[in-house]
């Protein structure tokens, strides 16, 4: 895919549906609880135990792997100016699944989340070149730096909630979600998207903007 000079490194879009299925978008809390099950288990663990040579079990505690992305990547570029490509990649293609059982959840597809297929849903981070792209200390500061986008995000989601909950009863009357509440809810997970790039994935220096496009 060729990328318009200038254009953000992350890009993040979802089709718009014509008509929305009444009996599945009345059910999607119980209907998604599979999915959030199996998005849970990839992204958090829970305290977790293993044998060593001696037969012993060994007690771990739990981490996030969000959080243990993070870190890892930060000490990769910071110490090794490298950002590995399958790395990358994995990082990648765990967001699009995340992003997936997202939109479902807020009613955005009827299409249920595929852990392989993009779907509707259309997510792309381009991938840095470390020399070039990235300054190996910024990682130290990016989660410091978001901060003003944290605050905004809250309120975003706080109200793209409440849109959801209006969309909820439109598409169980029209079979329809009304396409000025549809951009809205997209544009808070575009944004939402470019901060992670940012501050967590630390797949761009690019400050991301303050706009829901």
């Amino acid at each position: 895919m060729t990328v318009k000079k200038g254009t953000y490194p992350v890009r993040f879009d979802i089709d718009y549906p014509k008509q929305l299925d009444r009996f599945t978008t009345f059910v999607r809390l119980l209907w998604s609880i599979p999915a959030v099950i199996l998005l849970s288990i990839l992204t958090a663990s829970g305290g977790e135990s293993f044998m060593n040579e001696a037969g012993k079990e060994v007690a771990t505690g739990g981490g996030d792997i969000t959080l243990g992305l993070f870190l890892a990547t930060a000490l990769m570029i910071v110490f090794r100016q490298s950002y590995p490509r399958w790395w990358f990649d994995f990082a990648l293609e765990l967001n699009r699944f995340s992003t997936r059982v997202g939109a479902y959840l807020f009613l955005l597809t009827d299409r249920y989340p595929s852990t392989v297929d993009r779907q509707s849903i259309h997510l792309d981070i381009d991938y840095p070149d470390v020399q070039k792209d990235l300054n190996r200390w910024l990682p130290l500061v990016k989660w410091l730096l978001a901060i003003p986008h944290y605050v905004v995000l809250v309120v975003l989601v706080i109200a793209a909630f409440g849109v959801t909950i209006i969309a909820w009863f439109a598409i169980l009357i029209t079979g329809q979600y009304p396409k000025s509440l549809f951009d809205f809810v997209v544009g808070v997970g575009r944004w939402g998207t470019r901060v992670g790039a940012y501050a967590l994935l630390l797949s761009t220096d690019k400050y991301p903007p303050f706009s829901l496009k």
